[in-house]
Protein backbone atom coordinates (compact mmCIF):
# COMPACT_ATOMS: atom_id res chain seq x y z
CA UNK A 1 0.00 0.00 0.00
CA UNK A 2 1.08 3.57 -0.35
CA UNK A 3 1.94 3.92 3.31
CA UNK A 4 4.29 0.95 2.99
CA UNK A 5 6.74 3.48 1.61
CA UNK A 6 7.96 3.88 5.18
CA UNK A 7 8.94 0.22 5.15
CA UNK A 8 10.29 0.39 1.64
CA UNK A 9 12.61 3.16 2.78
CA UNK A 10 14.76 0.44 4.32
CA UNK A 11 15.87 0.21 0.70
CA UNK A 12 15.60 -3.53 0.36
CA UNK A 13 15.08 -3.96 -3.36
CA UNK A 14 12.17 -6.07 -4.39
CA UNK A 15 11.05 -7.26 -7.78
CA UNK A 16 8.12 -9.28 -8.99
CA UNK A 17 8.29 -10.62 -12.48
CA UNK A 18 5.60 -12.65 -14.14
CA UNK A 19 5.00 -13.64 -17.70
CA UNK A 20 1.64 -12.71 -19.14
CA UNK A 21 1.50 -15.07 -22.10
CA UNK A 22 -2.18 -15.96 -22.27
CA UNK A 23 -2.86 -19.62 -22.94
CA UNK A 24 -6.01 -21.45 -23.91
CA UNK A 25 -5.74 -24.32 -21.45
CA UNK A 26 -6.84 -22.36 -18.40
CA UNK A 27 -10.41 -23.36 -17.44
CA UNK A 28 -11.10 -19.75 -16.47
CA UNK A 29 -9.64 -18.38 -19.67
CA UNK A 30 -12.87 -17.45 -21.44
CA UNK A 31 -15.43 -16.13 -18.98
CA UNK A 32 -18.59 -14.50 -20.26
CA UNK A 33 -17.96 -11.04 -21.71
CA UNK A 34 -19.15 -8.14 -19.57
CA UNK A 35 -21.65 -5.65 -20.95
CA UNK A 36 -22.26 -1.93 -20.60
CA UNK A 37 -25.18 -2.81 -18.31
CA UNK A 38 -22.79 -4.81 -16.14
CA UNK A 39 -20.49 -1.79 -15.89
CA UNK A 40 -23.40 0.33 -14.65
CA UNK A 41 -24.52 -2.38 -12.22
CA UNK A 42 -20.99 -2.63 -10.84
CA UNK A 43 -20.72 1.14 -10.34
CA UNK A 44 -24.10 1.32 -8.64
CA UNK A 45 -23.27 -1.62 -6.36
CA UNK A 46 -19.97 0.03 -5.44
CA UNK A 47 -21.87 3.15 -4.42
CA UNK A 48 -24.52 1.16 -2.58
CA UNK A 49 -22.05 -0.63 -0.34
CA UNK A 50 -19.24 1.89 0.00
CA UNK A 51 -20.65 5.41 -0.33
CA UNK A 52 -21.75 6.97 2.95
CA UNK A 53 -25.08 8.52 1.98
CA UNK A 54 -24.92 11.06 4.82
CA UNK A 55 -21.29 12.16 4.75
CA UNK A 56 -21.01 11.59 0.98
CA UNK A 57 -17.55 10.10 1.19
CA UNK A 58 -16.51 6.50 0.76
CA UNK A 59 -16.29 4.07 3.65
CA UNK A 60 -13.19 2.03 4.40
CA UNK A 61 -15.01 -1.26 3.77
CA UNK A 62 -18.36 -2.86 3.03
CA UNK A 63 -19.06 -3.03 6.76
CA UNK A 64 -19.35 0.75 6.49
CA UNK A 65 -16.54 1.47 8.91
CA UNK A 66 -14.96 4.91 9.18
CA UNK A 67 -13.73 6.28 5.84
CA UNK A 68 -11.22 5.35 3.15
CA UNK A 69 -7.85 7.05 2.83
CA UNK A 70 -7.99 10.72 1.87
CA UNK A 71 -6.09 10.31 -1.39
CA UNK A 72 -8.23 7.40 -2.59
CA UNK A 73 -11.40 9.46 -2.24
CA UNK A 74 -10.17 11.33 -5.32
CA UNK A 75 -9.79 8.04 -7.19
CA UNK A 76 -13.39 7.03 -6.49
CA UNK A 77 -14.45 10.51 -7.59
CA UNK A 78 -12.63 9.87 -10.87
CA UNK A 79 -14.64 6.66 -11.21
CA UNK A 80 -17.88 8.64 -10.93
CA UNK A 81 -16.67 11.06 -13.59
CA UNK A 82 -15.81 8.17 -15.87
CA UNK A 83 -19.23 6.61 -15.25
CA UNK A 84 -20.83 9.91 -16.26
CA UNK A 85 -18.70 10.19 -19.40
CA UNK A 86 -19.53 6.61 -20.31
CA UNK A 87 -23.28 6.85 -19.77
CA UNK A 88 -24.25 10.51 -19.75
CA UNK A 89 -26.53 9.61 -16.83
CA UNK A 90 -27.47 12.64 -14.74
CA UNK A 91 -27.30 10.64 -11.52
CA UNK A 92 -23.53 10.39 -11.91
CA UNK A 93 -23.27 14.09 -12.75
CA UNK A 94 -25.10 14.84 -9.51
CA UNK A 95 -22.80 12.49 -7.62
CA UNK A 96 -19.78 14.43 -8.89
CA UNK A 97 -21.09 17.45 -7.01
CA UNK A 98 -22.32 15.43 -4.03
CA UNK A 99 -18.99 13.70 -3.41
CA UNK A 100 -17.18 17.01 -3.85
CA UNK A 101 -19.37 18.48 -1.10
CA UNK A 102 -18.88 15.46 1.16
CA UNK A 103 -15.11 15.69 0.95
CA UNK A 104 -15.29 19.49 1.26
CA UNK A 105 -17.00 19.08 4.63
CA UNK A 106 -14.69 16.27 5.74
CA UNK A 107 -11.31 17.72 4.69
CA UNK A 108 -11.40 21.35 5.82
CA UNK A 109 -12.96 22.74 2.63
CA UNK A 110 -9.93 21.60 0.62
CA UNK A 111 -7.74 23.96 2.62
CA UNK A 112 -4.42 22.54 1.45
CA UNK A 113 -2.58 24.80 3.89
CA UNK A 114 -3.95 22.68 6.75
CA UNK A 115 -0.90 20.55 7.48
CA UNK A 116 -2.83 18.24 9.80
CA UNK A 117 -5.50 17.19 7.30
CA UNK A 118 -3.10 17.30 4.34
CA UNK A 119 0.25 15.94 5.44
CA UNK A 120 1.72 14.24 2.36
CA UNK A 121 2.31 15.99 -0.94
CA UNK A 122 0.89 13.29 -3.17
CA UNK A 123 -2.38 13.25 -1.17
CA UNK A 124 -2.88 16.79 -2.41
CA UNK A 125 -1.72 16.11 -5.95
CA UNK A 126 -4.24 13.31 -6.54
CA UNK A 127 -6.95 15.83 -5.70
CA UNK A 128 -5.36 18.51 -7.89
CA UNK A 129 -5.65 16.13 -10.85
CA UNK A 130 -9.22 15.14 -10.09
CA UNK A 131 -10.31 18.75 -9.58
CA UNK A 132 -8.98 19.60 -13.03
CA UNK A 133 -10.96 16.71 -14.52
CA UNK A 134 -14.11 17.83 -12.72
CA UNK A 135 -13.66 21.29 -14.22
CA UNK A 136 -13.28 19.84 -17.71
CA UNK A 137 -16.60 18.03 -17.30
CA UNK A 138 -18.65 20.67 -15.50
CA UNK A 139 -16.87 23.97 -16.28
CA UNK A 140 -17.57 24.91 -12.67
CA UNK A 141 -14.76 27.37 -11.74
CA UNK A 142 -14.56 26.19 -8.13
CA UNK A 143 -12.92 22.98 -9.29
CA UNK A 144 -10.29 24.81 -11.30
CA UNK A 145 -9.64 27.11 -8.37
CA UNK A 146 -8.93 24.21 -6.03
CA UNK A 147 -6.71 22.58 -8.64
CA UNK A 148 -4.58 25.68 -9.25
CA UNK A 149 -4.20 26.47 -5.55
CA UNK A 150 -3.36 22.87 -4.70
CA UNK A 151 -0.71 22.62 -7.40
CA UNK A 152 1.05 25.77 -6.30
CA UNK A 153 0.86 24.76 -2.64
CA UNK A 154 2.64 21.49 -3.43
CA UNK A 155 5.20 23.14 -5.68
CA UNK A 156 6.06 26.12 -3.46
CA UNK A 157 5.02 25.05 0.04
CA UNK A 158 3.07 26.98 2.64
CA UNK A 159 3.84 28.66 6.00
CA UNK A 160 4.80 26.01 8.53
CA UNK A 161 6.31 23.65 5.97
CA UNK A 162 10.04 23.63 6.55
CA UNK A 163 11.24 22.72 3.07
CA UNK A 164 9.15 25.28 1.19
CA UNK A 165 7.38 22.83 -1.04
CA UNK A 166 7.86 19.53 -2.81
CA UNK A 167 9.97 20.82 -5.70
CA UNK A 168 13.74 20.57 -5.32
CA UNK A 169 15.23 23.41 -7.40
CA UNK A 170 18.78 22.21 -6.80
CA UNK A 171 18.74 18.44 -7.42
CA UNK A 172 15.43 18.27 -9.26
CA UNK A 173 12.35 16.16 -8.70
CA UNK A 174 9.56 16.30 -6.15
CA UNK A 175 9.73 15.23 -2.50
CA UNK A 176 7.02 13.05 -0.98
CA UNK A 177 6.48 14.74 2.39
CA UNK A 178 7.80 17.21 4.88
CA UNK A 179 6.99 16.19 8.46
CA UNK A 180 9.70 13.58 8.88
CA UNK A 181 13.17 13.27 7.40
CA UNK A 182 12.40 9.81 6.02
CA UNK A 183 9.44 11.28 4.11
CA UNK A 184 11.69 13.58 2.10
CA UNK A 185 12.49 10.93 -0.43
CA UNK A 186 11.53 11.48 -4.06
CA UNK A 187 8.80 8.98 -4.82
CA UNK A 188 7.30 8.07 -8.16
CA UNK A 189 3.89 8.63 -6.58
CA UNK A 190 4.48 12.39 -6.35
CA UNK A 191 6.70 12.96 -9.37
CA UNK A 192 4.61 11.44 -12.16
CA UNK A 193 1.30 12.76 -10.74
CA UNK A 194 2.90 16.23 -10.70
CA UNK A 195 3.51 15.88 -14.43
CA UNK A 196 -0.08 14.73 -14.98
CA UNK A 197 -1.46 17.61 -12.90
CA UNK A 198 0.69 20.18 -14.68
CA UNK A 199 -0.45 18.91 -18.07
CA UNK A 200 -4.11 18.86 -17.05
CA UNK A 201 -3.79 22.48 -15.93
CA UNK A 202 -1.84 23.44 -19.04
CA UNK A 203 -4.53 21.96 -21.26
CA UNK A 204 -7.15 24.04 -19.45
CA UNK A 205 -5.28 27.33 -19.01
CA UNK A 206 -2.57 27.23 -21.72
CA UNK A 207 -0.23 28.70 -19.12
CA UNK A 208 3.25 27.88 -20.43
CA UNK A 209 4.65 27.53 -16.91
CA UNK A 210 2.67 24.32 -16.40
CA UNK A 211 4.07 22.76 -19.56
CA UNK A 212 7.59 23.81 -18.62
CA UNK A 213 7.26 22.27 -15.17
CA UNK A 214 5.74 19.09 -16.59
CA UNK A 215 8.68 18.65 -18.94
CA UNK A 216 11.21 19.32 -16.20
CA UNK A 217 9.76 16.84 -13.70
CA UNK A 218 9.22 14.22 -16.39
CA UNK A 219 12.86 14.51 -17.45
CA UNK A 220 14.05 14.08 -13.86
CA UNK A 221 11.73 11.12 -13.37
CA UNK A 222 12.78 9.52 -16.64
CA UNK A 223 16.47 9.85 -15.79
CA UNK A 224 16.07 8.69 -12.18
CA UNK A 225 13.06 6.40 -11.80
CA UNK A 226 12.47 4.91 -15.26
CA UNK A 227 14.23 1.90 -16.76
CA UNK A 228 14.57 2.87 -20.42
CA UNK A 229 15.27 -0.73 -21.42
CA UNK A 230 12.25 -2.55 -20.02
CA UNK A 231 9.84 0.19 -18.91
CA UNK A 232 9.67 -0.50 -15.19
CA UNK A 233 9.20 2.42 -12.83
CA UNK A 234 11.13 2.56 -9.57
CA UNK A 235 9.27 3.37 -6.38
CA UNK A 236 11.63 6.00 -5.02
CA UNK A 237 15.04 7.50 -4.47
CA UNK A 238 15.92 8.78 -1.00
CA UNK A 239 18.72 11.33 -0.73
CA UNK A 240 22.01 9.77 -1.89
CA UNK A 241 20.86 6.17 -1.45
CA UNK A 242 20.48 3.93 -4.50
CA UNK A 243 17.23 3.96 -6.42
CA UNK A 244 14.75 1.46 -5.04
CA UNK A 245 13.37 -0.53 -7.98
CA UNK A 246 10.31 -1.91 -6.24
CA UNK A 247 7.52 -1.80 -8.82
CA UNK A 248 3.91 -0.82 -8.18
CA UNK A 249 1.10 -0.73 -10.70
CA UNK A 250 0.00 2.81 -9.89
CA UNK A 251 3.49 4.12 -10.60
CA UNK A 252 3.47 2.39 -13.97
CA UNK A 253 0.07 4.01 -14.49
CA UNK A 254 1.03 7.60 -13.79
CA UNK A 255 4.21 7.21 -15.83
CA UNK A 256 2.02 6.15 -18.76
CA UNK A 257 -0.38 9.03 -18.17
CA UNK A 258 2.38 11.62 -17.91
CA UNK A 259 4.04 10.38 -21.09
CA UNK A 260 0.77 10.28 -23.04
CA UNK A 261 -0.15 13.83 -22.06
CA UNK A 262 3.26 15.16 -23.05
CA UNK A 263 3.20 13.23 -26.31
CA UNK A 264 -0.20 14.63 -27.24
CA UNK A 265 1.02 18.17 -26.66
CA UNK A 266 4.54 17.98 -28.10
CA UNK A 267 4.39 15.18 -30.66
CA UNK A 268 7.75 13.98 -29.36
CA UNK A 269 7.80 10.24 -30.02
CA UNK A 270 10.08 9.66 -27.03
CA UNK A 271 7.09 10.13 -24.76
CA UNK A 272 4.94 7.68 -26.70
CA UNK A 273 7.74 5.11 -26.70
CA UNK A 274 8.07 5.49 -22.92
CA UNK A 275 4.33 5.03 -22.41
CA UNK A 276 4.27 1.87 -24.52
CA UNK A 277 7.33 0.49 -22.75
CA UNK A 278 5.74 1.12 -19.33
CA UNK A 279 2.46 -0.46 -20.45
CA UNK A 280 4.25 -3.48 -21.90
CA UNK A 281 6.09 -3.98 -18.62
CA UNK A 282 2.78 -3.84 -16.75
CA UNK A 283 1.21 -6.41 -19.06
CA UNK A 284 4.15 -8.75 -19.43
CA UNK A 285 5.79 -8.58 -16.01
CA UNK A 286 3.01 -7.61 -13.62
CA UNK A 287 0.50 -10.25 -14.71
CA UNK A 288 0.62 -13.99 -14.12
CA UNK A 289 1.06 -16.60 -16.85
CA UNK A 290 -2.63 -16.38 -17.73
CA UNK A 291 -2.68 -12.60 -17.99
CA UNK A 292 -4.27 -11.88 -14.62
CA UNK A 293 -3.00 -8.64 -13.12
CA UNK A 294 -0.88 -9.32 -10.07
CA UNK A 295 -1.99 -7.62 -6.85
CA UNK A 296 0.15 -7.43 -3.74
CA UNK A 297 -1.18 -8.19 -0.28
CA UNK A 298 -2.02 -5.33 2.06
CA UNK A 299 -4.53 -2.52 2.24
CA UNK A 300 -4.90 0.08 -0.54
CA UNK A 301 -3.60 -2.41 -3.11
CA UNK A 302 -6.71 -2.83 -5.25
CA UNK A 303 -6.96 0.90 -5.87
CA UNK A 304 -3.68 0.71 -7.79
CA UNK A 305 -5.59 -1.06 -10.56
CA UNK A 306 -8.23 1.68 -10.48
CA UNK A 307 -5.48 4.23 -11.09
CA UNK A 308 -4.05 2.07 -13.87
CA UNK A 309 -7.47 2.12 -15.54
CA UNK A 310 -7.42 5.92 -15.57
CA UNK A 311 -4.22 6.10 -17.59
CA UNK A 312 -3.99 2.98 -19.73
CA UNK A 313 -7.19 4.00 -21.51
CA UNK A 314 -5.57 7.25 -22.57
CA UNK A 315 -2.76 5.28 -24.20
CA UNK A 316 -5.27 2.98 -25.87
CA UNK A 317 -7.64 5.64 -27.15
CA UNK A 318 -5.59 8.81 -27.51
CA UNK A 319 -2.51 7.15 -28.96
CA UNK A 320 -4.18 4.37 -30.97
CA UNK A 321 -2.65 1.50 -29.00
CA UNK A 322 -5.46 -1.10 -28.83
CA UNK A 323 -3.15 -4.03 -28.07
CA UNK A 324 -3.92 -3.79 -24.35
CA UNK A 325 -7.71 -3.91 -24.65
CA UNK A 326 -8.30 -7.67 -24.79
CA UNK A 327 -5.94 -8.24 -21.87
CA UNK A 328 -7.88 -5.78 -19.72
CA UNK A 329 -11.24 -7.11 -20.89
CA UNK A 330 -10.13 -10.56 -19.80
CA UNK A 331 -9.32 -9.24 -16.33
CA UNK A 332 -12.70 -7.51 -16.15
CA UNK A 333 -14.59 -10.58 -17.36
CA UNK A 334 -12.84 -12.82 -14.87
CA UNK A 335 -13.34 -10.47 -11.93
CA UNK A 336 -17.00 -9.98 -12.83
CA UNK A 337 -17.49 -13.73 -13.10
CA UNK A 338 -15.93 -14.10 -9.63
CA UNK A 339 -17.92 -11.28 -8.03
CA UNK A 340 -20.07 -11.72 -4.96
CA UNK A 341 -23.29 -12.12 -6.93
CA UNK A 342 -25.51 -11.32 -3.97
CA UNK A 343 -24.00 -7.82 -3.77
CA UNK A 344 -22.32 -7.47 -7.19
CA UNK A 345 -19.07 -6.54 -5.44
CA UNK A 346 -15.83 -7.40 -7.23
CA UNK A 347 -12.39 -8.12 -5.82
CA UNK A 348 -8.88 -6.90 -6.61
CA UNK A 349 -7.64 -10.37 -7.60
CA UNK A 350 -9.65 -11.24 -10.67
CA UNK A 351 -9.17 -15.00 -10.65
CA UNK A 352 -10.43 -15.76 -7.13
CA UNK A 353 -13.97 -15.44 -5.76
CA UNK A 354 -14.77 -12.15 -4.07
CA UNK A 355 -15.05 -12.63 -0.30
CA UNK A 356 -18.64 -12.82 0.90
CA UNK A 357 -17.83 -10.97 4.11
CA UNK A 358 -16.22 -7.60 4.58
CA UNK A 359 -14.43 -6.23 1.51
CA UNK A 360 -12.18 -3.18 1.58
CA UNK A 361 -13.20 -0.31 -0.67
CA UNK A 362 -9.71 -0.29 -2.18
CA UNK A 363 -10.04 -3.90 -3.29
CA UNK A 364 -13.57 -3.47 -4.61
CA UNK A 365 -12.60 -0.51 -6.80
CA UNK A 366 -10.25 -2.31 -9.19
CA UNK A 367 -12.65 -4.01 -11.59
CA UNK A 368 -15.30 -1.29 -11.34
CA UNK A 369 -12.81 1.36 -12.45
CA UNK A 370 -11.70 -0.74 -15.41
CA UNK A 371 -15.31 -1.30 -16.43
CA UNK A 372 -15.97 2.43 -16.66
CA UNK A 373 -13.24 3.04 -19.24
CA UNK A 374 -12.64 -0.21 -21.14
CA UNK A 375 -15.45 -0.75 -23.67
CA UNK A 376 -17.20 -4.13 -23.72
CA UNK A 377 -16.52 -6.47 -26.60
CA UNK A 378 -19.01 -5.92 -29.41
Amino acid sequence: MKRQVLVILLLIPFAICYSSDITDNNPNQKPKSFTSQDATLAMDAFNEYFLDKERLIYYKNSDKEDKGAIWTQAVYWDMLMNAYKRTGDKKYYQLIEDVYVGNYKTYDAYNFDNTVVWFIYDDIMWWVISMARAYEITKDPKYLGHSVLGFERVWKGTPGVKDKGSYDPVKGGMKWGWKRDEWRGKMACINYPTVVAAMELYNITKDQSYLDRAKEIYEWSRNTLFDKKDGKVADHKVMDNPVNWTTNLYNQATCIGAAVLLYKETGDKMYLDDAILAADYSKNKMSDKNGVLYVKNGIEQGVYTAIFAQYIIRLIEDCNQPQYTDWLRYNIDLAWQNRDKSRNITFKKADIPCPTGSVEVYDASACVALMQVIPPKK
